[in-house]
């Protein structure tokens, strides 16, 4: 039974922005719980917010109504975006190493952690390889892996494959489940595939178009460990037009 006390809260969250424009309402309402270790995937039309949330949970912006309540103070928080952002003049190494690196963490120690996550996101070749030689699929792994060797409390991922062709993608949908089985961390990620959301995720939430809420809070009830032969199961085609009817 999940310790609700552990939840990540968020109480009626709302964020409105001011600009040339004059106010925009981007999140209204959004009131919800995270559970430890649960894979939540966020969908929702073009612009309704999404990235908004994230950045909240992240503490990069700060909800103009409401609150978001943590377990434990300053939680440590993992980042990957779409882009990988690797520096590209460190290698697939060193950029693994670069958040233990800027907190001047015992560089033995972070040298056996690093080589813990290669092993883990399959890069073990490509210890030495520079960013301009990896595929897309391969320098997103970096990140996840960068990411992880903070050993974060909370992993934000927003659309990290989303410039991967669509093959690519599939596979690294696969891959992040088996990392994600492995280190069992709690993982919040927007994307707007619904097969995607459904073959990774605990729980999907659908936003509506801006100012979003939560027109769906859906269940995942497929069985796990799940592979790329969920997709085709009747469970999950009807899993699939629940949401899609719920995206407008």
């Amino acid at each position: 039974m999940v310790d609700q006390s552990a939840d990540i809260i968020l109480e009626h969250v709302g964020m409105t922005f001011n600009d040339q424009s004059g106010i925009l309402e981007t999140l209204k309402d959004i009131h919800t719980r995270i559970h430890p270790e649960e894979f939540l995937c966020v969908l929702g039309p073009s612009g309704s917010g999404k990235t908004t949330l994230l950045r909240i949970l992240a503490g990069l912006e700060q909800p103009t109504q409401g609150s978001v309540r943590f377990p434990v103070e300053n939680p440590h928080v993992g980042l990957v975006f779409q882009a990988s952002n690797l520096m590209p003049w460190r290698s697939v190494m060193d950029n693994i190493l670069l958040p233990l690196d800027l907190r001047g963490n015992n560089h033995a120690e972070a040298l056996h952690k690093a080589n813990e996550l290669i092993e883990l996101v399959g890069l073990e070749e490509f210890t030495g390889a520079w960013p301009d030689t990896l595929s897309g699929g391969m320098a997103q792994r970096v990140a996840i892996a960068r990411a992880l060797i903070q050993d974060p409390d909370m992993l934000l991922l927003d659309e990290p494959f989303g410039a991967l062709d669509a093959l690519t993608r599939e596979k690294m949908g696969i891959e992040l489940l088996r990392i994600w089985q492995a280190r069992r961390k709690t993982v919040v990620m927007v994307t707007h595939s619904i097969s995607e959301s459904l073959l990774l995720a605990d729980r999907v939430l659908v936003l509506s178009q801006r100012p979003a809420e939560i027109v769906l809070d859906l269940h995942v009830s497929l069985e796990r460990p799940r592979g790329e032969a969920a997709r085709y199961s009747r469970d999950f085609q009807v899993l699939s037009r629940r949401l899609r009817d719920a995206i407008q």
